[in-house]
């Protein structure tokens, strides 16, 4: 018999389109080999709606997997990259209205200029909701100046941008080393790269700035909910003068500016972890996903089956369960369902 569900909506469901990996292949094979071909749901339809099928109703907003694009080609080249998975989302949300229901844009982050116009193109003209960008972007950090117009633009625009980290396996957990071991780089590097990426967001007063700024952070908000007594007490510190520091200049608490972003459930499962976010971001700032399809074995059921299991055993109330799998997502990407 099959297992009924409430609809949820996959806030962010990464996929690499058939187009986009035949250009994607030519410009980095070795990409494509490593970290496409193992996870056939990224580019096999029929193998992603078997397992969507098993958790029906879902539908989900789509996000290009696996590798920036900004990671394996110059500028104009990435440019070209960004465009086509857009244009490849796009086709797939009018082809399959029953399965997708909304994308966020592939942005060329090495080519500012261009990535702009893509913003406005993917939102304007293909309905797009929101933009999808990498932390760091090739190894910088998203508080750098070179970075603000995209800022003001989603601020005006009142749609999210979507944060996913992507430290490099080269990337050493010890200066005396040359790669990371053992995985660390993602098991760990990961949720420290979302973390990262919202205290320099923070602390360089960028969330003051625009109080309009809609971010979603991935992995439930990385180490903050967890460490919320210690980064007030952290910035106290600095607000303090103490060892050096000047202080940060905010008009709030720093912690005020945390609770801004929002955060996805992919932390395959732990309904206690997810109370800690819950407790922290609230039931209106958390959504549904489950990094589908990566991250596990069993092609990405594995993930669905445990986020959602988690989800059930939270201790909140019915209403807010709907919010986390469908009202939020609804209201922040303004949806069409």
């Amino acid at each position: 018999m099959k297992q009924s569900y409430a609809l949820k909506i996959d806030a962010y469901s990464h996929i690499v389109p058939p187009k986009y990996r035949e250009t994607l292949y030519k410009v980095a094979p070795e990409m494509h080999d490593q970290q496409i071909l193992a996870c056939p749901p990224l580019y096999d339809l029929d193998a992603r709606f078997r397992i969507m099928d098993k958790y029906e109703p879902i539908r989900q907003v789509l996000t290009l997997g696996r590798i920036p694009v900004e990671h394996v080609a110059g500028p104009a080249k990435a440019a070209e990259l960004a465009r086509i998975a857009d244009d490849e989302m796009a086709e797939l949300i009018l082809k399959y209205p029953d399965r997708f229901v909304g994308a966020l844009a592939t942005l060329a982050m090495n080519n500012m200029d261009a990535a702009l116009q893509e913003t406005d193109r993917t939102i304007q003209d293909l309905g797009f909701k929101g933009v999808y960008l990498h932390t760091p972007v090739d190894e910088k950090p998203l508080d750098l100046p070179e970075f603000m117009p995209l800022y003001e633009k989603m601020s005006h625009y009142d749609l999210p941008i979507v944060i996913h980290p992507m430290r490099k396996p080269s990337h050493p957990d010890y200066m005396t080393e040359d790669v990371s071991k053992y995985w660390i780089f993602s098991l760990f590097g990961w949720p420290f790269d979302t973390t990262s990426a919202m205290a320099r967001l923070v602390c360089s007063g960028i969330m003051e700035q625009y109080p309009n700024l809609k971010i979603v952070t991935h992995h439930l908000g990385g180490m903050v909910p967890f460490y919320a007594e210690r980064i007030k007490q952290f910035t106290e510190l600095m607000e303090q003068g103490r060892n050096g520091g000047q202080g940060l200049g905010l008009k709030k608490e720093a912690i005020d500016y945390y609770k801004m972003f929002y955060a996805d459930t992919a932390i395959y499962g732990n309904p206690s972890a997810l109370m800690c976010g819950y407790t922290f971001f609230g039931a209106d700032h958390l959504l549904f996903g489950a990094d589908f399809p990566l991250g596990c074995v069993e092609q990405g059921d594995r993930n669905y089956r445990q986020t959602i299991d988690a989800i059930k055993h939270m201790d909140i109330t019915e209403a807010e369960r709907k919010m986390i799998y469908e009202d939020n997502a609804r209201s922040l990407m303004r949806l069409p369902l």
